[in-house]
């Protein structure tokens, strides 16, 4: 074992398994390979190489239509757990989902999960928000609706739209993307003008 490591808290190591296996995961769920130690690229069958060079090109026009597009936010998010940032995204889409749930019953079990994984003092996932937005979105929890999570939420997006947005649109990871898909959608255009 590393000599430095022996210095780091039980939490810590547990917290960097955690993330060493999560991303593990992601990136055999996606099949993503290692390219170089700055940067990572999906395969050509990808689930991002779905993705058209027009809808890769349109996600540099806002946030909001980076994250509306599912290959935009598959790419986004596997930018995030390449900087081991992935609960921003998370926290995002499971209040979206929230909104989304339809019987009154449900809200209270499913906002206190988000809660315990994203907000809480030992959550696993806890995302970087102000002590007063915490103790809001606490106090919501009293009476779970629709709209308890928007203003973490809202910190979260901004954080995310000021900070991982503009460093996702420089990334090589991004950037390789945009060049693999003019690349293959250069080549298919060119095949049915071509004359034997």
């Amino acid at each position: 074992m590393c000599k430095g490591l022996t210095y780091l808290s039980v939490t810590c190591l547990e917290r960097a398994k955690e993330l060493k296996a999560r991303f593990g995961s992601m990136l055999q769920k996606h099949d993503w390979t290692h390219a170089s130690s700055k940067s990572y690229r999906a395969p050509l069958s990808s689930p991002i190489h779905s993705a058209t060079l027009d809808e890769c090109l349109r996600w540099r026009e806002s946030f909001e239509r980076l994250l509306s597009n599912k290959h935009g936010l598959c790419a986004f998010t596997a930018f995030l757990v390449s900087e081991f940032s992935e609960e921003n995204v998370a926290f995002y889409v499971a209040c979206e989902d929230y909104r989304k749930i339809r019987v009154a019953a449900k809200l209270p079990a499913q906002a206190r999960s988000i809660y315990d994984e994203f907000i809480g003092c030992d959550a696993p996932r806890e995302v970087n928000i102000d002590h007063e937005t915490r103790d809001i979105t606490k106090a919501n929890l009293q009476a779970p609706s629709a709209s308890c999570f928007d203003l973490a939420q809202h910190k979260i997006y901004t954080l995310m739209e000021k900070d991982c947005y503009p460093r996702f649109l420089r990334s090589p990871a991004y950037r390789d993307l945009a060049s693999q898909l003019a690349a293959g959608g250069g080549a298919k255009q060119a095949r049915p003008g071509k004359k034997a």
